[in-house]
């Protein structure tokens, strides 16, 4: 099965990051993974869910939504189901992962990742540039005084990987998703660690070996990620 792009198993898509494209957001990127485009925003407000209130700690958490003319056939907008509140929930787990909440403070910083253009690996795109954003947002904070100093510890990135006609594929793009015998999300911190993997049996079932061999595969697509991550963050 050749890729309809022509790049290698193990290659990732064309990956372009567009820094501080939103004037009104703290910090935001719209993050290309080939032809997914995702518009991630970052906003602070001075406060903190109740559950937080008076301990000195902050917040991050993760909204996701899919544009009406993301898809072919149109999407009905401000529509939820529970595909989007599980990857919002994943998108805001990975970006807290990476953060020492109590440096925020009794602040949270809402991820808004809104997919302009969806072809495979919106939630992994999410993730990717939501970190950009966020970034980008905590280096405005420390410039306008808010914070003393960036609470991030960590890199944090995501990819896709999955078995396709028998051959493991890095970074899949719909088609090859949606008809692959298994795909798995993982995401990763620069540090090595897993924060999750989801993997799924589509058609097939696979074996540990398999399960290693892929996430292997997507440990190589992560560092390469990092790398495009660390060249678009540069100094902040």
């Amino acid at each position: 099965m050749a890729r309809r792009d022509g790049r290698a198993y193990n290659k990732l898509r064309n990956i372009k990051i567009t820094k501080n494209c939103s004037k009104h957001a703290t910090g935001s990127c719209l993050i290309e993974f080939g032809d997914t485009k995702v518009l991630c925003t970052a906003v602070m407000e001075e406060n903190v869910p109740p559950f937080l209130k008076n301990s000195g700690t902050g917040w991050v958490t993760a909204e996701y939504g899919m544009l009406p003319a993301s898809c072919p056939g149109r999407i009905k907008r401000n529509v939820t189901s529970g595909r989007m509140h599980e990857i919002q929930r994943l998108i805001g787990r990975s970006l807290r992962s990476v953060i020492d909440l109590k440096r925020l403070g009794e602040r949270t910083i809402k991820i808004d990742c809104d997919v302009i253009q969806a072809d495979g690996g919106t939630r992994t795109a999410s993730i990717t540039g939501g970190f950009i954003a966020l970034v980008l947002a905590f280096q405005k904070l420390k410039q306008d005084k808010i914070i003393d100093e960036s609470p991030v510890t960590d890199m944090v990135a995501a990819i896709s990987v999955g078995i396709c006609d028998g051959k493991n594929f890095l970074d899949l793009d719909y088609k090859e998703d949606s008809g692959a015998d298994m795909d798995m999300n993982v995401v990763m911190v620069a540090e090595g660690k897993f924060v999750e993997v989801q993997g799924t049996a589509e058609k097939n079932l696979y074996s540990k070996s398999q399960m290693d061999a892929l996430l292997k595969l997507a440990e190589k697509g992560i560092e390469d990620l990092f790398r495009i991550q660390k060249k678009a963050l540069g100094d902040s």
